[in-house]
């Protein structure tokens, strides 16, 4: 199968077009001729995951390699180490970012790992579910597999959740909900949560987005292309 092919086909699922200004989506390392052996799917890309598989192979990953402008291609720093890797290996590479959270991730995340019904516009996903923080807290731990459990407790009481995977602190005061759940909240965030009465449980990037593969390929599925889910790893641990 042609590159172009797979690419044709990704941006019937989730159009490229929708991604944010400053975001890179799409074709990353390789060129539309590329002939594909094995399609892989992960979050991010690493050394390990470059050297685990064949030649003329592509991955598509959710985060973007190649994010800023690059100046130079220094093969002994990152990102231009793996792109050196990757091109001696002929794998290509495709990125789906802010267009795959906007019309799938958060959904996913919401329906399959929360199991809730939730209503989803852009990268926001709102749903009821009532309990005290501590209850809701619990909750979150379980279904995300949190060691522990950070956030800010602003009220007792809650009955509507805002979810965002990923990064979403910006988009506080873009909508209505007694906690929202997300990842990489900031300690000024938080202070402002806080003065608002807004709770908030971050539920930590990798571990809110590590489910990209699956629900990418809950969608490859269904145009009947068989992709292999990559084991992804999170570069950071809990040190007790």
């Amino acid at each position: 199968m042609k590159l172009r092919e797979v690419y044709e086909i990704l941006d019937q699922i989730s159009p490229f077009e929708l991604q944010e200004e400053w975001d890179n989506s799409g074709l990353q390392v390789g060129s539309f001729n590329d002939e594909i052996k094995a399609i892989y799917l992960s979050l991010d890309i690493s050394t390990e995951l470059i050297n685990s598989i064949p030649s003329n192979s592509l991955l598509i990953t959710h985060h973007p390699l190649i994010f800023k402008k690059l100046s130079n291609l220094n093969y002994s720093s990152y990102p231009s180490n793996l792109i050196k890797k990757m091109v001696q290996k002929e794998v290509s590479l495709i990125s789906m970012h802010t267009n795959f959270d906007k019309t799938h991730l958060n959904s996913y995340v919401a329906r399959e790992v929360l199991g809730v019904e939730a209503k989803c516009e852009g990268f926001v996903c709102l749903f009821e579910k009532k309990g005290s923080f501590e209850e809701i807290a619990n909750w979150v731990k379980e279904r995300f597999e949190l060691e522990v459990v950070i956030g800010v407790k602003a009220k007792d009481s809650i009955s509507t959740i805002a979810l965002t995977t990923g990064s979403g602190g910006d988009l506080i005061g873009s909508f209505k909900a007694d906690l929202f759940l997300t990842g990489d909240i900031k300690y000024h965030t938080a202070i402002k949560a806080l003065e608002e009465g807004l709770n908030l449980i971050d539920i930590g990037h990798f571990e809110s987005e590590k489910f990209f593969p699956n629900a990418l390929l809950e969608q490859l599925q269904k145009h009947q292309i068989e992709a292999i889910i990559a084991k992804t790893k999170s570069p950071l641990k809990v040190f007790k």
